[in-house]
């Protein structure tokens, strides 16, 4: 088994004002008569794993829907490299350098593990009448190009024995690690996964969190984590927040929020409190 590094509390690591890759500010989200999210802050140094958890229905999934465009915010502002991105269109945001996953797999079905990963090159393809009539000239060497960046990225997530297979024969664990392939053949510099773990078993779980480390510490990836499994966010996470029920209950270094008396009431109950 591997044996993460816990990461500490860095919390008084940075002076006053540090450079951040993401910030919410006040973000507020409703669908209806309910609130998802009721003014939610937090933020992301460079370079830094940050966790996102909560249970279900918490609004962890709507945050990263407002941050990647999907459902902007109806109130608050979104800061990405200190560049206000609020209600930025999805392809747009993808432009900037974000890059994500998604809780259920979002992979083309009847096509290769290979030809899944390309689509992740699509921020950095540009095509025109130009240079299709000069095809062998200028486009196919930006698709060589293109494919070789591909071929990188399936060394580095360990997918040679499956890069031709169908994605539909190719077992969940693998999937999961093909969508994850495909967020970083667009070279992000913020990569969000959204739940990469779901599903998985043991080993694989271990596997996808080396993989997330190696990430970080080989491209300089800031990474933004919507987990379940508590013990890889205290694992490989720098800092983490805490969301119930629409509502930011603690942020800070794993160990102190995983301490939080209010975590522990929203995930445990009071009750099992009281009974203790």
């Amino acid at each position: 088994m591997i044996n993460y590094d816990n990461r500490p509390d860095r919390a008084g690591d940075h002076g006053a004002t540090p450079p951040y890759s993401l910030e919410c500010r006040g973000i507020v989200r409703s669908f209806g008569g309910l609130r998802a999210l009721k003014g939610i802050s937090l933020a992301l140094e460079p370079g830094a794993i940050f966790g996102l958890v909560g249970p279900n229905g918490s609004g962890k999934t709507t945050l990263v829907n407002a941050v990647t465009g999907f459902y902007p915010p109806q109130q608050g502002r979104i800061f990405y490299q200190s560049r206000d991105i609020t209600g930025t269109k999805p392809h747009r945001v993808a432009h900037l350098g974000i890059a994500r996953t998604f809780q259920n797999l979002a992979l083309f079905r009847g096509m290769s593990v290979l030809d899944n990963i390309l689509i992740g090159r699509h921020v950095h393809m540009r095509p025109s009448a130009l240079a299709t009539l000069f095809y062998w000239w200028w486009a196919e060497r930006d698709e060589i190009a293109q494919r070789r960046r591909v071929e990188e990225v399936i060394d580095f997530l360990q997918l040679e024995d499956v890069r031709d297979e169908p994605i539909d024969v190719v077992p969940l664990g693998l999937q999961k690690r093909v969508e994850l392939a495909r967020a970083l053949a667009a070279e992000p510099r913020l990569l969000v996964l959204d739940e990469p773990m779901a599903g998985m078993n043991q080993e694989e779980k271990e596997y996808m969190a080396r993989f997330i480390l190696d990430t970080r510490d080989e491209h300089g990836t800031t990474v933004l984590l919507i987990e379940h499994h508590m013990d890889v966010v205290a694992s490989i996470c720098d800092r983490m927040a805490v969301l119930s029920y629409g509502e930011l209950i603690a942020e800070g270094g794993p160990r102190t929020v995983l301490a939080d008396e209010r975590v522990i009431a929203a995930y445990l109950g009071k009750a099992r409190d009281r009974a203790a």
